[in-house]
């Protein structure tokens, strides 16, 4: 990966590889999850400090197999034992399903796949009868093995009792001088177990990253694959290829998206919403009927019904627009109620605020929420009207039915129904003439 991150910890979708397979394992109600660490230990551990029963460090990367037997004395007898590689992010509940359907105490399975170009992958050697005899690495793999499509996933699922006798059997008797996993399928055939092999049709699942061009290049299927399923379901995507999902969306029927908008984090959108092209949404919730003009910026807010927001306008965390509430263009609301069907148009600020009902704010309204030192404030009550380039100086309120002329810089309470002018008088001063350049 050319990096000096675990490549376990970048993302798909903008969840780390690792975390892929670990939900999945979990969807299977596993009772003891074990994560086998080498290359940065330490931040796979933080990162996925919550998923996993127990953490195993490799010191020596002497392969698979050896990878597997740090963690056989933590592993209950009768129980079965599923490998899955924390690369491999994107394998699947039921194919797993399917694999250990195979399993008893007399087999074990492995889970294989057909595809195009098999090479630098290990192969699926069938006997005459059509039973798998053994696996063969690409470098140990003879000319006529090498032409074999099937392969070997890496993906296994084994009788822990038959695991514990297996294990150290294996040999580091091939070119890389690790220990393979891949042999315990010719040390349990001659132990006289069966082995099983399940069959994934998806290369995609089993797809393994190692650089980031594979990263990239399965990000895209799997983005593809999420935009299918939406649309199948009604919602209108302008350019499938030009909408990035990064976290878990919930997205409704009759919602239509334009190009290059993102959503990341846990992100609700309720039907008939409109987003326009550009918009970046994290963790909010945006309520029916609502458009997101060109642009929006949300993150970590509450958006009602009938909203209209944007073009370039930014919603910071802890913001509630109730319905049919407007944000104009280039306007920043943070951590402030915006009351139902009130106005903030173009060109303001507002934060740590709360509006109330059909109120209207002028363009160039700033709330002055912060001294340097501590936040205060702004209330303004319903069907208030503030006018353009007004400075509210908290902490302040504006009661209902109040009215700030434009201009003005207000810093003391204003009353229900009062006319509010905080303005220097303007003088004209007559014969004044404009400065000129001197000449040199």
């Amino acid at each position: 990966m050319a990096s000096s991150m675990p490549k376990v910890l970048h993302k798909i979708a903008g969840k780390p590889l690792l975390l892929h397979v670990l939900e999945t394992a979990h969807s299977l109600e596993c009772e003891n999850l074990q994560v086998v660490t080498g290359f940065g230990s330490e931040a796979v551990e933080r990162a996925m400090d919550k998923w996993a029963t127990r953490f195993v460090l490799q010191e020596e990367q002497l392969g698979t197999a050896h990878a597997v037997m740090q963690t056989i004395d933590t592993l209950d007898e009768n129980a079965v034992v599923l490998i899955l590689y924390g690369d491999v992010p994107l394998i699947k509940k039921a194919t797993l399903e399917a694999l250990l359907a195979q399993v008893d105490e007399n087999s074990m399975a492995v889970l294989t796949c057909d595809v195009p170009d098999p090479t630098g992958l290990g192969r699926i050697i069938r006997d005459k009868s059509g039973q798998i005899s053994r696996i063969v690495e690409e470098k140990d793999a003879t000319i006529e093995q090498k032409s074999v499509i099937e392969i070997n996933t890496g993906f296994m699922a084994i009788p822990v009792n038959r695991l514990k006798t297996w294990l150290p059997k294996i040999e580091a008797n091939n070119a890389q001088k690790e220990y393979y996993l891949t042999d315990l399928v010719e040390v349990a055939i001659a132990d006289g177990c069966r082995v099983e092999t399940s069959k994934c049709e998806d290369q995609k699942e089993v797809t393994g990253i190692n650089d980031r061009i594979q990263l990239a290049e399965l990000e895209r299927k799997y983005q593809l694959e999420m935009h299918e399923e939406l649309m199948k379901k009604g919602v209108s995507l302008a350019d499938p290829a030009r909408f990035d999902i990064r976290g878990n969306a919930t997205i409704a029927a009759d919602v239509e998206i334009d190009i290059n908008v993102i959503l990341e984090g846990d992100v609700t959108i309720e039907p008939n919403v409109k987003i326009g092209a550009g918009c970046i949404l994290k963790d909010c919730h945006i309520g029916s009927g609502t458009e997101l003009h060109p642009y929006t910026m949300i993150d970590d807010a509450v958006i009602g019904k009938d909203c209209q927001l944007g073009p370039f306008a930014r919603v910071r965390p802890g913001t509630e627009l109730k319905d049919s509430a407007k944000l104009g263009n280039f306007v920043e609301i943070k951590k402030a109620v915006i009351g139902e069907g009130s106005k903030v148009n173009h060109l303001s600020y507002v934060g740590d605020a709360e509006l109330g009902k059909y109120v209207n704010v002028g363009a160039g309204t700033i709330t002055c929420n912060y001294d340097g030192v501590n936040k205060f404030k702004t209330i303004i009550g319903d069907g208030v009207f503030i006018g353009s380039n007004a400075v509210l100086v908290a902490p302040v309120e504006i009661e209902a039915g109040g009215f700030v002329a434009a201009g003005s810089t207000i810093t003391k309470p204003v009353k229900k129904d009062q006319l509010a002018v905080g303005r220097s008088r303007q003088s004209n001063i007559e014969g004044w003439k404009r400065p000129v350049s001197k000449k040199k």
